[in-house]
Parts: structure tokens; C-alpha cells; sequence
């Protein structure tokens, strides 16, 4: 017999939304977030798919 799993018996860390917010750029492309590695360091820069303009956040695209 399959048991329900109650909301109670799932960790708060586990709880997050599955929700993902979508960026669009103004040329109307989509903007998606990608990570270099320069210098050893992990960098997350957005780029539009369209135009290739890229931007340190996906919100500096509005």
C-alpha cells in the first residue's frame, strides 16, 4: 500500500517553488543565464539568444 507523504514530513529546504521566471530582451529574444569560470572564479553573465547582448543580471535587459 503506497503512503501519503503529508506537507509536514518534507524539510523546509525542499519546499521551494518550481516556478522559474523567464526573461525576454527588448529585440523580443530570450534572455538565459550562463557561468563562466575566469581566473578561477565562477561568473554568472545573461545573454540574449537573439542578439547577443550580455549583461551582468537578466533584469538590466528592461
Amino acid at each position: 500500500m503506497a503512503q501519503a507523504v503529508s506537507k509536514s514530513s518534507i524539510s523546509k529546504n525542499s519546499r521551494t517553488s518550481s516556478a522559474t521566471q523567464k526573461f525576454f530582451c527588448s529585440c523580443g529574444g530570450e534572455v538565459k543565464v550562463k557561468t563562466l569560470f575566469e581566473k578561477g572564479k565562477a561568473k554568472n553573465i545573461a545573454e540574449c539568444q537573439k542578439c547577443k547582448r550580455v549583461e551582468r543580471r537578466p533584469s538590466d535587459f528592461k
